[in-house]
């Protein structure tokens, strides 16, 4: 069950750095290359870059469940 949760530790990591790496910055990011750079003329950002943020959110999320348990799995295990 640790071995389950640590790959999905490193999976989830790996995903966290790379969603991380797509949005944008001052001057752009990867995101635009997904059409991200088209802004609506509300002043709001656009839509691939609230999808991008709503997903980093939810992995980064199950990120930090995945470390609350192997905690709690190391704890007992000991």
């Amino acid at each position: 069950m640790v071995l389950g949760f640590s790959i999905a530790l490193i999976v989830f990591s790996l995903l966290l750095m790379l969603l991380v790496l797509m949005h944008k910055g001052k001057g752009g990011g990867l995101s635009d290359m997904f059409g991200g750079g088209m802004q609506s003329s509300v002043g709001g950002s656009s839509v691939a870059e609230r999808n991008l943020d709503r997903i980093t959110i939810v992995i980064g999320l199950l990120w930090f469940a995945c470390i609350v348990t192997l905690g709690i799995l190391m704890k007992v295990n000991n």
